[in-house]
């Protein structure tokens, strides 16, 4: 029994198929433009068809030449064959647009754009910023052409410091492509290049092809410095355009562009100056008017010094009569203290006819006779001199005989 296959399973092979088929994949068709419709998703639907066939195509937003279409345009398209699963429709994809009559030159250039542009060669992302002050830069151009004298007066007039250095190549013809190639990568490693500028006058498709050479485009795409292209005029552009990091309408363009305004630097310094100078102005006032509020607010913190000392003045005055009214006030009491002690003082008492006895061994005071036995030895102190005794015999007192 056969194989039985569902439709999406057939969609599904003959897609591969197609995609399979290198043929399909690159090609070129020819034929006039029906049923063009742009909905809002910016892409393009339309069919493209002869006097025998009509194939449906689709060009999605931002492919190339999407202008030239248009309801009976005669166009040649680049893209492949696929078909849409969904509606099983056989269609083109297409990825250039090119009105009919366009030479095989502009086609191959259009191939290698498309090729180039897919290999991430025109990624915006990778572009590099231009030094703001090169001290060196390097031309590749002919040396015998209008283009490095131009480049040259136009530095020399602007800012006459940098450095200018030529890596000499033919701009034209059929060889110029791998020179100029050679001289981008003399220029890119020679020791201080900062930025290299590749360059030429005008010209036909013919004249520039050189500049729209693969072999060009990724020397610049290989250079390890920022690359200008300056090559034709304002309305050329070529692949090596596509590819260096800045491009510039014409040479002396390029020129202003790598390098900074000498007149305008000096203006630039001149108002630094001068704003450098206000600000500083400002400042200093700012700090004399802070000055000036800090010394206020400390002299009107400081103490009043001549009230201080005449308070100080007032106060060891009345110190000194406190001290004085003090001293003659404790000298009365010792006065009356030592009155006092003088008549408790057993001298005076002695003075009166009294006398201390003591013992003689120890000394100790003898205030009664029971304290004291016959024949004990005894000092008896006078108020003129002590005298030495023996008790001979012991008497009691009168209050107590009686």
């Amino acid at each position: 029994m056969p194989a039985i296959y569902s439709v999406s399973q057939l969609s599904s092979h003959t897609r591969q198929t197609l995609e399979r088929d290198s043929a399909l994949q690159d090609l070129w068709v020819s034929g006039e433009v029906a049923n063009l419709a742009r909905p809002g998703s910016g892409h393009s639907y339309f069919s493209i068809r002869d006097g025998k066939a009509t194939m449906r195509c689709v060009m999605f937003r931002n492919s190339r030449g999407m202008h030239f279409l248009d309801n009976g345009a005669a166009i040649i398209l680049h893209g492949r064959v696929s078909i849409y699963e969904q509606r099983g429709d056989l269609q083109i994809i297409a990825d250039i647009a090119q009105p009919e009559g366009v030479g095989e030159l502009q086609l191959k250039l259009e191939q290698l754009k498309l090729e180039l542009e897919q290999q991430g060669l025109f990624d915006e992302t990778r572009k590099r910023e231009l030094p703001r002050f090169p001290k060196k830069i390097a031309v590749v151009t002919s040396p015998t052409g209008s283009v490095w004298h131009d480049i040259q007066n136009v530095i020399r007039r602007r800012y006459p410091l940098v450095e200018l250095a030529i890596a000499p190549a033919p701009v034209q013809g059929e060889d110029a492509a791998p020179v100029i190639a050679e001289s981008l990568q003399t220029a890119g490693s020679e020791q201080g290049v900062d930025v290299v500028i590749v360059a030429r006058g005008g010209g036909s498709l013919e004249d520039l092809w050189a500049f729209n050479e693969e072999a060009v485009a990724r020397a610049i795409f290989a250079c390890p410095v920022p690359v200008i292209s300056a090559v034709g005029h304002e309305t050329d552009y070529t692949v090596a355009d596509l590819v260096a990091d800045l491009r510039a309408p014409t040479p002396s363009a390029a020129a202003e562009l790598v390098v900074p305004d000498k007149t305008e630097l000096m203006a630039l310094a001149v108002e630094a100056a001068q704003s450098m100078d206000a600000s500083i102005t400002r400042r200093l006032s700012a700090s004399i008017d802070t000055t000036k509020q800090l010394d206020g607010r400390l002299h009107a913190a400081l103490p009043d010094l001549d009230a201080l000392r005449m308070q100080i003045d007032d106060r060891l005055k009345r110190a000194r009569r406190t001290l004085a009214y003090l001293l003659t006030l404790n000298a009365e009491r010792v006065q009356g203290f030592r009155l006092r002690l003088d008549s408790l003082s057993p001298r005076d008492t002695l003075r009166r006819g009294y006398a201390i006895v003591q013992r003689k061994d120890d000394g100790s005071v003898i205030s009664a006779s029971s304290e004291v036995t016959t024949g004990d030895d005894i000092d008896i102190t006078l108020t003129d001199g002590e005298l030495k005794a023996k008790v001979t015999s012991i008497r009691q007192a009168l209050q107590e005989q009686i």
